[in-house]
Parts: structure tokens; C-alpha cells; sequence
């Protein structure tokens, strides 16, 4: 009886248009189950900062004008052409729908016309395989996944199952930076402008109080971080104290709560993810934990097809059925299945 034939390498092409980044991204999966990512493009749309927010039939409409030119891009970075392809992920949700079914149809015609597996992905679960680039992550573990529209903490007890641990019960984390940032006058995307006038910023300035104190859960609260930096403000708080302030508090009730859901679950693995995770003051302050952290590479943190590609890589990986060509986009969608 012959040998079976080696198992070759297979490249998944992973498209995200969930909000205002049009993202495409190769990763390969080698025969031992490893993940490369072999490129990742990203179009950041601009056209929002003029109105403090994204703007949902602007960001669609963006999407449709770049991705066939991000896709291209992706394939040159990689060194690969379309007939490489092995897979093909999209994002079907949570997200904008309009924005959803642009990378959607996009990414199932690709599937089609290559005649290959169809992967329709989940936002969240992209977040947390874009920590898989960073080395051998093995579940279980915690997921935070922390950006301008989700806060979610997850308990991953075995490789695709997700416990929803908690979420915030108004904004996500990101969503107050960026309000925050707004109402001091700071610039859009508010994380990165916060990040960057916290540094001149006095961190005592502003007395803000932890949210939830006391739960016994671990859910997140924002509104009334957002509340208190409205009234200092109008006390006249200095934009970099405002910054300096709310970075810190909010850095600080992230990292309490979910070093408590780690010592709940016995968990000693916490993988941060989201486009707050490139926060520098929240990865100095989870290092400082004693937990092992594992956090995306650069470029991985905020939304990107990278992400995508791995959540479809991970599909392959432990066998999933490819996605039926008929299912559509999702604005909710839960990620928790246990």
C-alpha cells in the first residue's frame, strides 16, 4: 500500500468590512497546523472624522470604491495570486450590515469562482485568533476583547467554545475613548489621541470613581466615566489632565475585572485583543499582573482581514463544514455558545 500523499500548506484569503476598515489578509496553514500571516492590508477610511463617528451608508459606499484594489494589494504583499488561494473568510458579524455584505458577497463570489471553502466569520472570534500569530496558543484561556464597539470577556475552555464571562452594559471601552477624546477636543480615533495627551496629562487631575464597585460578576460600565468627564470639562479640566485621568481609570477597571474572572475561572492565559489593546498604559498594566498575556502583533490589534483569515484558518484546522453561499450579514450576532 503506498504512502498517502504530504499534506500541503494552505492559504486563506480573510476579508473584514464590519465598520470603517476595509481589510483583507493572507494567513497560511502549514501541514503541522501552524498560522503565518502572510500579509494584511488595511484601508482606513478617513471621511468619518468629520463628523466625530462613523458615518454607516459612507462606510459602505468605501467599501465597495477599495476593496478590489485592498485585495490586490493583499495577494502582491503576500508574493501570491487568486489560483493560490486555498479558502476564503469574511466577516458576517456583529458589525454594520451594509458594510457586512460588501466583504460578504465579495468573499463568497471569490469562494465561488475559485472553487474553493467559504468561511463566514465572526467579528470577536477574529479578534481573539489574531493573538494565534503571536505563538502557540493553546486553549484554555480568557479572551477580552476590547475596541470601539465590543467589550467582551470571554472564558475559552476548549479550542471554538466561548462563555460569555461579561460585557459592558452600555458603551464598549472604545466608544468612551472616542467620546471622550471628542468632548476635549483631542481628534478621531480617540484611542490613539488619549493615549497621546495622557502623556502630558496628570493622572490625579480628575477623581474619577471605578465603575460597578462591588460586583460580583464582571461586566463593564462606561457611561459614567463618559458622565464625569463631562463635568470636569465644564469645570475646565485641562485636555491632557481629562485624558490622563480617564486612561487611567478605565485602564485600571479593565485589568481589576479581569484579573478577578481569571482568578474565578483558574485561568492563568488572558489574551487581550480589540483596537484598545494597542493602548500602551493597558499593556503595562496587565504585565504587571503576573498573568500570561498575550496580546495581537502590530497591525492585528484593530479591525484588519488578518484576523478574518486566521478565525478561517482555525475553521480548516479543527474541521469545521465550510459555510453555506446563502447566509447573510449580521448586525448581532453572539459569539457565546456555552
Amino acid at each position: 500500500m503506498s504512502a498517502a500523499p504530504p499534506v500541503q500548506s494552505r492559504l486563506i484569503l480573510g476579508i473584514d468590512t464590519s465598520c470603517d476598515d476595509t481589510g483583507v489578509g493572507i494567513v497560511e496553514l502549514a501541514p503541522d497546523g501552524s498560522l503565518s500571516v502572510r500579509s494584511n492590508r488595511v484601508w482606513s477610511q478617513t471621511v468619518h472624522a468629520q463628523y466625530g463617528g462613523v458615518m454607516p451608508e459612507l462606510a459602505s459606499r468605501e467599501h465597495v470604491e477599495r476593496i478590489a484594489a485592498i485585495t490586490t494589494d493583499a495577494l502582491e504583499q503576500a508574493g501570491v495570486t487568486l489560483a493560490d488561494i486555498g479558502a476564503v473568510a469574511a466577516t458576517a458579524g456583529p458589525g454594520l450590515v451594509g458594510a457586512l455584505l460588501v466583504g460578504l458577497m465579495y468573499g463568497k463570489g471569490l469562494a465561488q469562482a475559485l472553487d474553493v471553502p467559504f468561511y463566514a466569520a465572526h467579528h470577536l472570534e477574529g479578534h481573539i485568533h489574531a493573538a494565534a500569530a503571536e505563538g502557540d496558543l493553546h486553549a484554555p484561556y480568557l479572551a477580552l476583547v476590547v475596541s470601539g464597539g465590543h467589550t467582551h470577556l470571554f472564558d475559552v475552555p476548549t479550542e471554538g467554545q466561548y462563555v460569555l464571562v461579561g460585557a459592558t452594559k452600555d458603551d464598549a471601552a472604545g466608544e468612551a475613548f472616542d467620546k471622550i477624546a471628542r468632548l476635549a477636543g483631542l481628534g478621531y480615533p480617540g484611542g490613539p489621541a488619549i493615549s497621546e495627551a495622557a502623556i502630558r496629562g496628570d493622572p490625579d487631575a480628575v477623581p474619577f470613581k471605578e465603575p460597578l464597585q462591588g460586583q460580583k460578576g464582571f461586566d463593564f460600565s462606561f457611561s459614567g466615566l463618559k458622565t464625569a468627564a463631562l463635568l470636569a470639562h465644564r469645570a475646565g479640566a485641562k485636555p491632557e489632565d481629562l485624558a490622563a485621568s480617564f486612561q487611567r481609570m478605565a485602564v485600571q477597571f479593565l485589568v481589576k475585572t479581569t484579573v478577578r474572572a481569571a482568578d474565578a475561572t483558574g485561568r492563568d492565559t488572558v489574551v487581550v485583543s480589540g483596537g484598545v489593546a494597542a493602548n500602551r498604559a493597558l499593556r503595562g498594566a496587565f504585565a504587571r499582573t503576573g498573568l500570561n498575556v498575550v496580546f495581537p502583533g502590530a497591525g492585528l490589534n484593530t479591525d484588519n482581514g488578518a484576523m478574518i483569515a486566521l478565525a478561517g484558518a482555525a475553521a480548516l484546522r479543527e474541521g469545521r463544514p465550510a459555510s453555506p453561499l446563502d447566509g447573510g450579514a449580521s448586525a448581532y450576532a453572539p459569539l457565546a455558545n456555552a
